[in-house]
């Protein structure tokens, strides 16, 4: 599958209406809220052959992307927030956000199809972070079934 047909497929099938992208910026943490997803913000990839060798999207900001995002993008802090023996960055990414909103995080596996990573005001969110796996060919296969 190309790039464009993945992200199609995951918009049509994912239980998100809005996106949050999180990166590190000088020093600093940022976060992005948009209702689509910028294709330009998305890089098609592969799993291991190990992993099944399966097409997988990923989001990849560089350095210039990051220096004209930050212009729009609200400050959560700095990037020491994304430190924890616990959870990797991407987690620890969802919790600040979720806390910055005033709400509760817990670790959860639900899964993209059934709701976003939080929900505000009937709203469902996905949040992922700089370098983090959007969807992959074989996840996009089990939404369809």
């Amino acid at each position: 599958m190309s790039l464009f047909e993945m992200v199609t497929a995951y918009e049509r099938l994912s239980a998100a209406t809005s996106y949050i992208i999180g990166f590190v910026f000088h020093g600093d943490l940022y976060m992005v809220k948009t209702q689509e997803l910028p294709h330009d913000l998305l890089k098609l990839d592969r799993m291991s052959s190990k992993r099944g060798g399966w097409a997988k999207v990923r989001v990849r900001l560089n350095s210039k992307v990051k220096a004209e995002l930050v212009a729009t993008a609200t400050k959560l802090g700095a990037a020491d927030l994304l430190k924890d023996d616990h959870y990797n960055k991407g987690e620890c990414f969802e919790r600040v956000v979720t806390e910055s909103y005033g709400l509760a995080w817990t670790k959860d596996n639900v899964p993209c199809w059934k709701a976003g990573d939080i929900s505000l005001n009937g709203e469902e969110i996905q949040i992922k972070f700089d370098g983090a796996e959007l969807t992959n060919e074989k996840l996009l296969r089990r939404m369809a079934a």
